[in-house]
């Protein structure tokens, strides 16, 4: 089911406190990397190129995250030895933490190490990548590295193994174009331009179109202990690439954009990440955080199985309902964050929306919707109820 969400959030330590910090956090690493390069050497650059390869739908995301600095302090696709070490143990050689690789994809024999290549995407020139290392990669240790599986069934899995292409390039890139999108998202440096200055800024995570339990999440966030008094609340959904049954971010953006119309709130900023979703529990938790802290986040609210999947053919999940916010929190001090994990909310017809044990101490009836009677409602035209979804969110859905 879609419920129940998690809301009662626990203590947390000072280590990001807004009184320990002028402006915004810094970025991982402690600059904000920018690969663009100027108008004026855009033509100097397609010149140099030896070759061209057309990017995926993820590929694209992470050009796009790399050149902007949402995966600071990287500056370009990773090498082998990075690339081994984060699977191996979430880190680069360099030292810092890392969820999971950034690599190209391809299957030309023809491109080799020294080789500048055109990055291109449904009729955009992105990026000049200068190839330093190419490799056929073992994808079985890549999958039990990085998503605790080498079965099929794990979203991710499938995909390092029937979509990404036989070998992977690592080298620097420099950008030329960001993606056209038709949901426009801001850029690290824009999104920190919208931040106050010395306040704590919590991340709210989403690939699914908006509802209202959600709502609740990110706003009761700012009253967690530690969070300042005057803190932010960053609305962040992924709208790029994931699992096959997910509502397209295209659509999805459109269900934030109509609830951000009608929310005044000066303590929500809203914006919209280019990236591709691996559903990889833990690891995928670590990732998010990172991009989260270039992005100007203090805290990450994270819930009970975040970034989690489940076996189409058993139904057994992938990860236990804990295993993401635990590693979170084990990673959160390195990167100075504070994660803000969470018990369960559930509505209630006498209380609205409490949480699971007070609902249970106090007898309260719970209502329960699942997913699929959801979109079996959707379908149907049947009426959904406004304690799960926001009437202008149903009419977006309606219309897709």
């Amino acid at each position: 089911t879609l419920f129940p969400y998690t809301t009662l959030f626990r203590s947390m330590t000072a280590s990001s406190s807004s009184s320990q910090r002028t402006g915004v956090i810094a970025p991982y690493g402690g600059t904000l990397v920018d690969l663009m390069v100027s108008a004026t050497e855009h033509a100097a650059l397609k010149a140099s190129a030896t070759t061209s390869i057309e990017c995926s739908d993820r590929n694209a995301c992470d050009v796009e995250l790399l050149v902007v600095g949402g995966f600071s302090p990287e500056r370009g696709f990773m090498h082998q030895a990075d690339y081994d070490s984060v699977v191996a143990g979430h880190r680069t050689t360099s030292g810092y933490l890392f969820g999971l690789p950034i690599v190209m994809d391809t299957d030309r024999e023809d491109v080799a190490v020294g080789d500048k290549v055109l990055l291109t995407y449904k009729g955009q020139d992105l990026a000049l990548l200068t190839v330093g290392d190419k490799w056929e990669p073992d994808k079985v240790v890549e999958a039990k590295g990085c998503y605790g599986t080498t079965s099929l069934e794990h979203p991710a899995v499938r995909m390092i193994a029937t979509e990404r292409r036989r070998y992977y390039l690592g080298g620097l890139i420099q950008g030329l174009q960001l993606p056209e999108r038709v949901f426009p998202c801001k850029t690290p440096a824009e999104v920190r331009a919208g931040l106050p200055d010395g306040e704590d800024v919590v991340a709210f995570q989403c690939r699914n179109p908006i509802h209202r339990a959600h709502y609740e999440l990110f706003t009761r966030a700012l009253h967690a202990q530690n969070v300042s008094e005057n803190a932010v609340v960053l609305v962040h959904p992924t709208c790029g690439p994931t699992q096959q049954d997910d509502i397209p971010g295209a659509v999805r953006f459109q269900t934030y954009e109509r609830l951000a119309a009608e929310v005044d709130n000066s303590r929500i900023r809203w914006a919209y990440l280019p990236y591709a979703m691996h559903m990889a529990g833990p690891r995928e938790a670590l990732q998010h955080m990172i991009i989260r802290r270039n992005y100007g986040c203090t805290h990450f609210i994270i819930g009970r199985d975040m970034a989690g999947c489940k076996s189409s053919l058993s139904g057994d999940d992938f990860y236990g309902p804990y295993d993401a916010q635990n590693f979170a929190k084990e990673c959160a001090p390195e990167l100075t964050m504070e994660t803000v994990p969470s018990l369960n909310l559930v509505f209630t017809d006498e209380e609205g929306y409490v949480t699971a044990e007070h609902a249970e101490a106090r007898g309260l009836h719970v209502k329960k919707l699942s997913g699929t009677q959801f979109r079996k409602m959707l379908r149907s035209g049947e009426e959904i109820p406004e304690w799960f979804a926001f009437r202008s969110v149903v009419e977006v859905l309606r219309a897709s």
